[in-house]
């Protein structure tokens, strides 16, 4: 389900939070007259915690915010009201369904035995098997975060309410933004904790993600190093995040679709204690508003060698 919400700034706001009749899963922003051909998403953003989720929660509900991006959605929006990019910012949290996972990178012994898949169930992935698959189970120094397993009617909730028309959403955007520029770029953006410092080397402050070269055209990120460079911000490629489900599902340079997944050190613009914006917050949506700035015109010549300038010139 998708409603548009208001016309004037295009904001349509879609899908549905389980245990919060009438909150939407999502909000987008950014109609097919784009300004820029890039999209800016925050799928780690969400901060609506349902009663129903927290009585199952075994924590302190300040815990949860450990599985949040937190406050990652104010340099989302800061960046797209700066250059006109558009925005998804997801609503629901992380700690109900992690959208930065397929829907089978599930936990199976997170599920009730009669919700599961008939003739067997599939291996866990590596990230499932860690606890962050797509229904988060485990955090470290906290262990089990649920008092109950998942049945049938939470799993078809979760997927069908959030994450489905999140990545409906987010495909149908990116098609609009490729039809009128000829390519279209996605930047994921995500928040990490602060890297460990390793002797005679400086922490990064930003991980640039494309899923080593398969997410989009390498011009994107030697724009990305190159800007962070020049701006004095430790930049790494790759690791320890290299992208995840969003940057699979979406990312095709081939079709003109690129995605890079942006994950920033949350010391950087959160307060000391990392709940609430610090002192940082301005001087990063500053610098993450030069980056998409630069990125815009280098996506615009990719559809345009492609072939596929169309309206962008008019």
């Amino acid at each position: 389900m998708v409603e548009r919400s208001d016309e004037s700034d295009s904001q349509i706001s879609g899908g549905y939070i389980p245990g919060m009749p009438g909150d939407a899963a999502f909000v987008l922003a950014g109609g097919a007259a784009s300004a820029i051909p890039v999209l800016v998403a925050a799928p780690h953003a969400g901060r609506l915690y349902p009663p129903s989720l927290m009585q199952d929660f075994r924590h302190r509900a300040a815990d949860a915010l450990r599985l949040e991006d937190r406050h990652i959605d104010a340099v989302a929006q800061g960046v797209a009201q700066a250059t006109g990019a558009g925005l998804l910012v997801a609503r629901a949290p992380r700690a109900m369904i992690d959208l930065n996972r397929a829907p089978e990178d599930i936990d199976w012994d997170m599920v009730e035995r009669a919700a599961r898949p008939i003739g067997g169930t599939p291996l866990p992935s590596r990230r499932a098997r860690s606890g962050l698959g797509l229904f988060p189970r485990r955090l470290p120094g906290l262990g089990e975060l649920w008092r109950r397993r998942l049945d049938a009617g939470d799993v078809s909730a979760r997927l069908g309410g959030i994450h489905e028309p999140y990545h409906l959403a987010l495909e149908a955007q990116l098609m609009r933004l490729r039809e009128r520029w000829g390519a279209a770029l996605l930047v994921d953006l995500h928040s990490m904790p602060p890297l460990p410092v390793r002797p005679g080397q400086a922490a990064a402050q930003i991980v640039v993600g494309d899923r080593f070269g398969s997410s989009c055209h390498g011009s994107i990120v030697a724009t990305a190093f190159a800007h962070f460079a020049q701006c004095g911000r430790e930049a790494a490629h790759n690791r320890p995040y290299a992208g995840g489900y969003v940057l699979d599902r979406h990312g095709d340079p081939r079709k003109g679709i690129h995605a890079i997944q942006i994950e920033i050190d949350r010391s950087r613009y959160l307060d000391e204690k990392l709940v609430e914006p610090g002192e940082g917050m301005a001087s990063m949506i500053a610098d993450i508003n030069a980056l998409v700035s630069k990125l815009a015109p280098v996506v615009a010549e990719l559809g345009q060698n492609a072939g596929g300038w169309s309206l962008a010139a008019e």
